[in-house]
């Protein structure tokens, strides 16, 4: 699904984002960077149109250094897969870069700290559209205190992208009764991708 580009183009982003992950694997700008194992960047197709946004590291990222790796990522696979992406088509990263402790919520100024290095992901990659995963990170992006139902079932325009909110993979596992809802939120996006980008998902036909 992912739009042609030249060699020297995907090569070009690929370099920036190494760049980048460069600048940042030191970051010692909060408490978070002195109790984590690895600084946990992000990856996947540096000029995705398509990307996904969580709130931060768990502990299998943490020993990792890659996002997405445990059983929720295992789920966010299969999410990705029936909205006719591969794992390597889309950009993946993390609001906060470190583990915070006990996998407590991200504190407002490690939120601060971490931010711009999502924004410089953002302005290298520069999805059409992006995916974010559960109330934390999509309060966090918008700056807001609202639920997820308040944010669920629309396109929100931020900066200059378009985000689709849906339920945090570590929620599906939880309360599997919400994969309804994560497919509608899906099947909307999709929809939105198709008219960005004039293309058919798979999820079309196979649902």
């Amino acid at each position: 699904m992912q739009a042609i580009m030249s060699g020297e183009e995907r090569t070009s982003a690929s370099r920036e984002l190494t760049l980048l992950f460069e600048r940042a694997k030191g970051c010692r700008q909060c408490q978070i960077a002195e109790s984590r194992q690895n600084f946990v960047f992000g990856e996947g197709n540096a000029q995705a149109e398509f990307l996904v946004i969580g709130e931060a590291p768990g502990a299998e990222e943490d020993a990792s250094g890659r996002p997405f790796v445990g059983r929720s990522g295992q789920l966010l696979d299969k999410i990705l897969q029936a909205a006719g992406f591969s794992r390597q088509e889309v950009y993946i990263c993390n609001i906060l870069k470190c583990r915070p402790p006990g996998n407590r919520n991200p504190l407002q100024g490690e939120i601060e700290s971490c931010l711009p290095w999502l924004l410089g992901q953002l302005q290298i990659v520069k999805p059409k559209v992006i995916l974010i995963l559960g109330k934390v990170a999509a309060n966090t992006i918008f700056g807001n205190k609202l639920s997820l139902g308040a944010m669920r079932g629309k396109v929100t325009r931020w900066k200059e992208f378009d985000c689709f909110i849906t339920y945090h993979p570590a929620a599906l596992l939880r309360n599997p009764e919400w994969k309804k809802g994560c497919w509608e939120d899906i099947q909307l996006m999709m929809g939105h991708y198709k008219k960005l980008c004039g293309k058919n998902s798979a999820a079309e036909h196979e649902h």
